[in-house]
This record gives structure tokens, sequence and C-alpha cells, in this order.
């Protein structure tokens, strides 16, 4: 806010101005602007990669394809037959590792699962030589927060 306080005696305005006086502050988001403007280029300067495209496309089920379930508890199911033992799952994994064309195996993590059960499985999908391993999750239907 500012006021007048000059003039003499008679002229003199005792009334307090209510406007407000933008100038400096036009100043100050110009100086602002500016700056910005300068220090984006400096930031985005990082080193040249070639980044991978994220695609999320649907799972085609194929009559070929594997999945191996994992409830919370850790056990194991091939194709909803309930393994054993690591030793199991790891004679499946290598008899499906030498078919022609060789089929995917996806995983179906429960959600409470521990991490360590899932390791294994995979551990045991990359010794007997499969290719290519998926993770089948839920869509997440609307969630906020997540992205």
């Amino acid at each position: 806010m500012s006021m007048n306080v000059g003039g003499s005696g008679a002229e003199r305005n005792t009334e307090v101005m209510s406007t407000i006086n933008t100038t400096p502050l036009v100043d100050v988001m110009l100086v602002l602007l500016i700056i910005f403007l300068i220090t984006i280029p400096v930031i985005n300067k990082t080193v040249k990669v070639n980044l991978p495209k994220a695609v999320n496309i649907p799972t085609q089920t194929k009559p070929e394809n594997i999945t191996i379930a994992i409830d919370k508890e850790g056990v194991a199911y091939w194709n909803d037959k309930r393994l054993a033992s690591r030793e199991d799952l790891l004679a499946q994994v290598k008899a499906a590792a030498i078919r022609k064309p060789q089929p995917e195996i996806h995983i179906r993590g429960d959600k409470d699962t521990r991490y360590e059960a899932i390791g294994r499985v995979m551990y045991m999908i990359q010794r007997g030589g499969v290719q290519k391993v998926g993770f089948l999750t839920e869509p997440d239907h609307g969630v906020r927060g997540y992205r």
C-alpha cells in the first residue's frame, strides 16, 4: 500500500490510497522468468542414452504358454498342478525349454508372497533355460496415487 504525504497546508490530502503498486511485483516476476528460461537448458544436459520404450500390451494367452502360480505360503503350481519340490519345478522347466518353439512362462505371484519365493522360482526358470519370462498382474482399475 502507498499513501500521499506531500503538499502544502490547504492542499494536504490525509486520505490513504488503497491501490497496490504492482510495478515491483511485475519486475520480480520477469526477473524470475528470465532466470528460469536461462537455467532450464543447463539442467536438461545429461548423458545421451537411448532409453527403451515401455509398451503395455495385454497378454495374449496361447495354449503353449506356461503359468506358474505362487501362493502366499510360497508353494508353486505348474499350470494349476501343485509342485512337490524345487527339483520338480526344475525338471518341468528343463522339459519345457527343449520344446520348439520355446514356450513363455508367466509367473502369477500372490501379493502377500515373500519376494524370496518368487526369486527362487525365477532362479529355477533361469537354470532350466527358458528365455521368455513374464509377470501377470491385475490392472489397477483407477487406483489413485500410483502411476
